[in-house]
């Protein structure tokens, strides 16, 4: 286990690697300057005023970005331009130039090192601590809604797939509904739950945007507490019924093929009561598709939901990302990209792991003959 172990976190470095690479590239792809977009100018129907006073400034704030360096340490076109102000042909700029340690990726990777992801565009503050002021409300909104998928998947699934249930009629009513909730989209949910029970045209049951009323902060804690836990509700709502459906049909599927297996025929064989046979002998096994999608879950707890944040007003991490996005924030989308890069890597090692302990058939060395 240990040199699994070992040679997994090896691993990590060139896939982390490629995974900056990749990220870095296409996010210099996108369209738009974030100079431009400081400057005031990004928009189509700005006013560019003095245009020799504008250009001084998109290139002051390019230098100050390191925007004015080559993105990577090879140039392979350069920006050759015809008299009428067009680039050349791709076959007439064609060159390659080393550029060394100048250049965008160098100096972001350098950065990245001494984990440092630099500062924002938009504001001038440290990155990590836009990323630290806004995690604790992603993370507890993912960390909820995950306990809640679970805590209602698993029991729904082992239901459906107990002997006595298999296709009743609970068993298709239950099924019918959750394949309707994974079909329907987050925000057409979201916004559905704002329009019947967040004050749109029928009830005014829940708050529909923010974290706090208008009274906060309350005088008690419990006031604080509760008066969140309100706010949350619908976001919370719209979290869970996705992975809820989602789960319950994978721990279906698991449990009717582990409950088809010969040992469990023969426990069945035994006299043993069917819940001592289901919950005993049958849980387990069939816990492995439920630990591979585990894997996958580390890096929600970063990454937030861009929609369900934008819709709701909530100032998560999702809502951070989609206001780095809209405005070429590069150090912010890096970061995202970067330590959810982290997290995915760690979670798939983490589902590694947990199949050895889920099913102790499951070796990672070779065993000798």
């Amino acid at each position: 286990m240990f040199q699994y172990i070992v040679r997994r976190v090896l691993l990590f470095l060139p896939t982390l690697f490629l995974i900056t690479v990749i990220s870095f590239g296409i996010s210099r792809m996108a369209p738009g300057d974030p100079a431009e977009l400081k400057a005031g100018m990004g928009g189509e129907g700005s006013q560019r005023g003095n245009q020799q006073l504008n250009e001084q400034i998109i290139n002051q704030i390019r230098a100050q970005w390191h925007l004015d360096k080559p993105v990577w340490y090879w140039t392979l076109f350069n920006d050759e331009k015809t008299p009428d102000g067009q680039l050349k042909p791709l076959s007439e700029r064609l060159t390659f130039k080393w550029n060394g340690t100048n250049n965008q990726y160098h100096l972001w990777m350098s950065d990245l090192l001494h984990l440092d992801f630099g500062v924002s565009f938009q504001d001038q503050r440290p990155v990590i601590d836009k990323i630290m002021e806004r995690l604790p409300i992603t993370a507890f909104l993912s960390i909820v809604s995950i306990l809640l998928a679970f805590v209602i998947a698993i029991p729904i699934g082992i239901y459906s797939a107990a002997k006595s249930r298999q296709n009743s009629k609970i068993d298709k009513s239950v099924s019918t509904t959750l394949f309707v909730l994974y079909s329907l989209p987050s925000f057409w949910i979201a916004t559905m739950m704002i329009i019947f029970f967040g004050g749109g045209d029928f009830l005014a049951w829940f708050p529909n945007s923010g974290l706090h009323g208008n009274d906060y902060p309350f005088p008690s804690s419990w006031q604080n507490f509760t008066d969140l836990m309100w706010h949350l509700v619908l976001p919370l709502i719209c979290y869970t019924y996705g992975s809820l459906a989602y789960l319950s049909r994978q721990m279906r599927g698991s449990m009717l093929e582990v409950i088809r297996q010969d040992y469990i025929r023969t426990a069945r064989a035994k006299g043993l009561a069917e819940k001592i046979v289901v919950y005993k002998h049958a849980l387990r096994n069939s816990l492995i598709p439920i630990v591979t999608i585990m894997g996958g879950l580390l890096p929600a707890l970063i990454s937030g939901s861009i929609i369900l944040e934008s819709i709701f007003t909530i100032p998560g991490l999702g809502l951070l990302e989609f206001n780095a996005l809209t405005s070429r924030d590069y150090p912010v989308i890096l970061a995202v990209f970067t330590i959810s890069a982290v997290l995915t890597l760690l979670g798939i090692l983490l589902s590694d792991i947990l199949y050895s302990v889920v099913d102790p058939r499951i070796a990672f060395t070779r065993k000798s003959s």
